[in-house]
């Protein structure tokens, strides 16, 4: 991967967010980590600094146009291009089987898991398209190729939604120099995953592997899906998940 690329995150104030964030600055980029945590944005952008990376912050609700216009700006007034972007921010919502699931809070998820990688995508493929170059990763879930039971159809919509529009993207833009691939984790320790489990203990005799990831796993795969090596690889999927969807 060539150096001193510039990488953009959303949802890079925590999580695979920001451990994808702290990967992209360990092979020589520029990082823009953008949240609606300011706190936690900062921080993730303090951990960069601390080894020996370049990252600022920059506060944002991306599932807002003109927001998500705004940070583009920014990026282009800070480091002049634009050339990775993990597409990351996303929320569970609210636990309800999909008769007691408030529209409310299928709006709402939608909105921020969904509509949000969308609205990244329409600002940052001008930018990429000038270049004429630009890798895009969108992160899905294993829960975007199969189904719950745990209440959340709002949440596998969005990921399923993911999909589909990942791959409609790589083909609209493949003569553009432009990829742009998916990424399917399965279980990983975050505080987003701790939300989504019971309070009892997990049976990780469930995983193929015994154990869930760490957010280093995953952001390690998508630096790899925005390097060189992965540069025939455009409109897939690259599940992460320690073979839990083999089964």
């Amino acid at each position: 991967m060539r150096n001193k690329r510039v990488a953009l995150i959303t949802g890079g104030g925590s999580g695979i967010g920001r451990a994808s964030a702290i990967a992209f600055a360990k092979i020589g980029a520029k990082v823009l980590v953008i949240d609606m945590g300011k706190s936690s944005g900062n921080e993730t952008v303090q951990e960069i600094i601390s080894i020996g990376g370049e990252a600022r912050f920059i506060e944002a609700d991306v599932s807002v146009g003109s927001q998500v216009d705004s940070v583009i700006q920014k990026a282009m007034k800070i480091y002049g291009r634009l050339d990775y972007a993990h597409n990351n921010a996303g929320i569970e919502g609210d636990l309800a089987k999909t008769a007691d699931c408030s529209e409310e809070n299928w709006d709402n998820v939608i909105r921020m898991n969904l509509k949000s990688v969308w609205i990244c995508m329409k600002y940052e493929i001008p930018q990429m398209i000038r270049q004429k170059f630009g890798v895009i990763v969108n992160t899905s879930s294993v829960y975007g190729l199969v189904g719950s039971e745990r209440g959340m159809p709002a949440y596998v919509a969005s990921k399923h939604g993911i999909i589909g529009l990942t791959k409609t993207t790589a083909l609209e833009y493949a003569n553009s120099g432009i990829r742009v691939n998916a990424i399917c984790p399965g279980p990983v320790k975050t505080a987003f995953r701790e939300r989504l489990i019971s309070k009892s203990l997990e049976d990780l005799t469930r995983y193929p592997l015994g154990r869930v990831a760490e957010p280093q796993e995953i952001a390690k795969a998508v630096v790899w899906l925005c390097s060189d090596e992965a540069s025939y690889v455009t409109g897939s999927t690259l599940v992460v998940d320690g073979g839990i969807t083999a089964r």
